[in-house]
C-alpha cells in the first residue's frame, strides 16, 4: 500500500533547504533541517480546499462503489440466469483493457452528461470496479443457499436479505474494498487532470501538478506539499494495516 523507503526519502528530503537537495556529494540526512518548506507549502497552497474536494470524491466514490459492487456480486453469486455468466465474463474482460482505451469513450459520456469540470464527473465513472464485484461474488458464493431460502420462507424480501443478512456477513470485504477504493480515488491523477479545469475544484494530486512550472520547479515546495498530501494515506495505513492483513488471510484474497 505504501512504499516505506520512498516515504522516508520524501520526508527527509522535504526537511532539506534548497541548497542541499542537489548538493554533491548527496546526503540522505539533512545537514541543516528546516520546516520552511512546510510553512511555505501551507501558506501558498490551499490545502483545505483541495483536501475537501479530494475527500468528497474519495468518500462518495467509496460508498457508491461498495453498494454497486456488493449488489452486483450478490446477483452474480446467488441468482441463476444464463446471461449472468456472460455478464460476469464481460466484467472480468474489462480488466484486460488498457486505461487509455476506456478513457476516451468515458470522457465523451461525461461531456454529454454535462459533468465536465464537475466533481461528479470523477465519481460516476469509478463506481463499478471489476475488482470489487469479483471480491463480493467470490465471498457470497461461500454463503450457503439454505441461509437465503430460510430467510425467504420467513417472508424476508430480497432487499432485506441483502442489507440485513448478506452485507453484514461480508463486513471484511466491505472494509477491505473501502480502504482500497479510498486509496485509489485519493491518489487518482490522470482522470481528474482531464475532467477538471477550474482550479477551485482541483483534487490534491492535480494541485500538486500545478506547482511544476514550465521552466523551473520549486522542489522544496513540491516535496513538502507531497508529504502533506500523504498524511491521510499514512494514517489510513497505520490504522487499518493489521485489519487488511487479517482479512486477506481469513478470506483467501491475494494481491
Amino acid at each position: 500500500m505504501l512504499n516505506l523507503e520512498l516515504c522516508l526519502w520524501l520526508l527527509l528530503s522535504s526537511l532539506k533547504p534548497g541548497s542541499e537537495l542537489f548538493s554533491y556529494p548527496l546526503n540522505i540526512l539533512p545537514q541543516n533541517p528546516t520546516t520552511d518548506g512546510y510553512e511555505n507549502a501551507w501558506s501558498s497552497m490551499q490545502f483545505f480546499k483541495y483536501f475537501s474536494n479530494t475527500f468528497f470524491v474519495a468518500v462518495v466514490s467509496t460508498l457508491l462503489t461498495i453498494i454497486a459492487s456488493a449488489t452486483c456480486g450478490f446477483a452474480l453469486a446467488k441468482y441463476r440466469y444464463k446471461w449472468l455468466s456472460v455478464f460476469f465474463i464481460c466484467i472480468l474482460a474489462t480488466t484486460m483493457l488498457p486505461t487509455e482505451v476506456i478513457m476516451s469513450p468515458t470522457f465523451t459520456v461525461i461531456l454529454n452528461l454535462g459533468l465536465y469540470d464537475n466533481l461528479w464527473g470523477l465519481i460516476l465513472p469509478s463506481i463499478n470496479t471489476a475488482t470489487g464485484i469479483f471480491m463480493f461474488r467470490q465471498f457470497f458464493m461461500t454463503v450457503p443457499d439454505d441461509l437465503l431460502e430460510s430467510a425467504r420462507i420467513d417472508g424476508a424480501s430480497e432487499g432485506r436479505i441483502f442489507f440485513k443478512l448478506m452485507l453484514p456477513i461480508a463486513k471484511p470485504i466491505v472494509i477491505t474494498l473501502a480502504i482500497f477504493s479510498f486509496q485509489w480515488r485519493w491518489n487518482d491523477y490522470i482522470w481528474p487532470l482531464i475532467v477538471l479545469s477550474d482550479p477551485n475544484k482541483y483534487t490534491v494530486q492535480v494541485a500538486l501538478r500545478s506547482i511544476v512550472g514550465a521552466d523551473n520547479i520549486n522542489w522544496v515546495l513540491l516535496l513538502s506539499s507531497s508529504v502533506i498530501s500523504l498524511v491521510p494515506m499514512i494514517l489510513l495505513f497505520i490504522v487499518f494495516q493489521r485489519y487488511i492483513m487479517d482479512t486477506q488471510a481469513s478470506s483467501g484474497l491475494k494481491g
